[in-house]
């Protein structure tokens, strides 16, 4: 049986499959500060992106979008300004996204990609 870490490992593996797939340029994969953890740093064309990627295995507990809450998102925005401020990216445009996965244990993941989520 699949533990919540795996899980999680998983899904951010499909996440960051699923963006290359789609022509993003993955930066860093979970950046941490004290204030958190960035799950993917990608960009695309002048544009930096901040992935948020939650994970479920199935939709009993109700979709992985639901566990992205306004406070999430908000200390999302602030790692977002962390991470620019030690970094000093040269992207003219930045963008918060949200990517659930769905992955069954038995059967194939589904990848959804919700674009400026804040």
């Amino acid at each position: 049986m699949e533990g919540k870490n795996e899980l999680g490992q998983r899904g951010e593996d499909l996440a960051a499959r699923f963006l290359e797939d789609a022509g993003y340029r993955l930066i860093e994969r979970n950046w941490r500060c004290r204030q958190g953890e960035i799950d993917i740093i990608a960009c695309i064309a002048d544009t930096l992106v901040f992935v948020e990627v939650k994970t479920r295995s199935g939709l009993s507990f109700g979709h992985p979008f639901e566990a992205i809450t306004a406070t999430k998102l908000t200390r999302l925005r602030g790692l977002a300004a962390a991470w620019c401020a030690e970094h000093n990216p040269q992207a003219t445009r930045i963008r918060l996204d949200a990517i659930a996965v769905v992955a069954p244990r038995n059967g194939l993941p589904t990848v959804e990609h919700l674009l400026g989520v804040f």
